[in-house]
């Protein structure tokens, strides 16, 4: 088997991004996060109370920490990125729920 390998699920690859600008477009987000390593899956706010916020789900927890550790204050469309990860197991298991997440 190459690469690296494979961690337990509960490892956490999900990052949490906010101060997002409520205009940005998926493709920007992907593009922006891709750089980190591969993207499983981007979930933005869509409501008044989420807009400005995505959830990034990473193939990999290393991939994940490095571009929060990299995009965390980063200038992004004029905005400030606060980016951190989702590691509170006690919400993680309501917010894969509520966006689908596997």
């Amino acid at each position: 088997m190459a690469g690296r390998p494979k961690l337990p699920p509960e490892a956490n690859r999900i990052l949490f991004v906010k101060n997002l600008a409520y205009n940005v477009d998926a493709a920007s987000l992907f593009e922006l996060f891709a750089k980190y390593g591969p993207v499983r899956q981007i979930r933005s706010g869509t409501s008044p109370t989420t807009k400005g916020t995505a959830y990034v789900v990473y193939e990999d927890v290393v991939d994940a920490k490095q571009a929060c550790d990299k995009l965390n204050g980063f200038n992004f469309m004029n905005r400030y990125l606060v980016a951190e990860l989702e590691a509170r197991k006690a919400n993680l298991d309501a917010v894969k729920r509520e966006h689908g997440i596997d």
